[in-house]
């Protein structure tokens, strides 16, 4: 946001201790706590991904991960790290980021913390679509055989991007209002989830329970290939979305005193939506629905760097990190190889819970 945005902001923190910081036409205010918490989070995230990759039938010690990662190590940990384990713990580390992100650039644009790709229906039209894929695809003649050619990746992310276009359509009145969002994309996931049920239901045995593995999301198998896309979009995405954070803080107040700041609410906010969208998108098409990530993670990073919304690069670093870390305990910890959307799930799950009652609570209280 630019100097005259900011201003009321940088006085509140000149008052409390912080010194404010401009560069050129743009201001912010310098915040150790929170890079302190982001570095935290960066330190914790090599450790768990390190231990994740030296797990396996040929256990590694985490010196000697780190050891190859920088360069060094014989040919044969080279090739069981790098080829082997490091694909898979590296889409989990993007693929986490991306819903961090995604998750609290929505959340902040609907000043609601239900406000998740899990529930505004981007998940769920992404899952309907690969669903589609591996249920119709070589079957029901020229239908089938055109799906067929999609593959999942590629229908997930078209499928993720018509669910938001649908959303962004019947939420649109005149420009975008946070309540009114999350209640059409609660309603275009139930349809969405509708339809991956009917298609389950029409299905073959074996093609019913690979869509059941896909629609749980899991890091299982992932090579280089699923590395690829999710680092493209967020090398795209990552600097739009900071760019455009000069604007999203006054995007939390009222439409009418956001444009009396300067902001261009609704190209602003359109703007925003698309980018948590095709990040939600480009994630699930890589490891399918990863549930939770996006909804628990920046409502953990507001409260522990005491914000007051959600912060964007730290909801992606612990974004990564629970991934990172719900895979570790999924391959490890429960005795058998699970997908890591059932770790993500069992963890996110009281979470929310929590949520919802600390938000009856105060509808109660007012």
């Amino acid at each position: 946001m630019t100097v005259k945005e900011t201003a009321g902001t940088v006085q509140r923190e000149r008052v409390a201790g912080r010194p404010p910081v401009r560069i050129g036409r743009f201001s912010g205010v310098w915040r150790p706590r929170m890079i302190t918490v982001t570095v935290v989070g960066l330190a914790l995230l090599v450790l768990m991904a390190a231990i994740n990759i030296g797990r396996g039938d040929f256990p590694i010690s985490i010196g000697e991960v780190l050891n190859v990662l920088l360069g060094g190590g014989d040919r044969a940990d080279q090739f069981i790290v790098l080829e082997l384990r490091l694909p898979r713990t590296l889409t989990g580390v993007l693929v986490g980021a991306a819903l961090g992100l995604s998750g609290a650039i929505l959340q902040t644009i609907a000043r609601n913390p239900l406000a998740s790709p899990d529930f505004l229906g981007f998940t769920a039209g992404a899952s309907a679509a690969a669903v589609a894929v591996i249920v119709l695809g070589g079957s029901f003649g020229a239908i089938g055989a055109t799906l067929g050619t999609i593959g999942i990746p590629i229908a997930a992310l078209i499928g993720g991007l018509g669910a938001a276009a649908l959303v962004y359509a019947l939420a649109w009145r005149g420009g975008i209002e946070g309540y009114r969002l999350v209640l059409v994309g609660i309603g275009i996931d139930a349809v969405s989830r509708a339809i991956i049920s009917w298609m389950l239901v029409i299905a073959q045995i074996f093609a019913a329970a690979q869509a059941t593995v896909w629609l749980i999301g899991s890091l299982n198998g992932r090579g280089w290939e699923n590395v690829v896309p999710v680092a493209l979009a967020l090398a795209v995405l990552v600097p739009v979305a900071l760019v455009l954070t000069f604007g999203l803080g006054a995007l939390q107040l009222s439409d009418d005193t956001a444009r009396g700041l300067g902001v261009r609410v609704n190209r602003t906010r359109t703007a925003l939506i698309i980018v948590a969208v095709l990040l939600a998108a480009v994630a699930t098409s890589s490891a399918g629905p990863i549930v939770f990530v996006a909804l628990v993670v920046p409502q953990i990073c507001q409260r522990l760097i005491g914000a007051a919304r959600p912060p964007l690069l730290t909801s992606a670093v612990y974004g990564a990190l629970l991934t990172v870390t719900a895979d570790l305990i999924a391959r490890t910890v429960l005795g058998s190889e699970l997908p890591v959307g059932i770790v993500t799930a069992v963890l996110g799950a009281p979470y929310l819970l929590y949520l919802l009652v600390r938000r009856n609570r105060k509808v109660s209280a007012a």
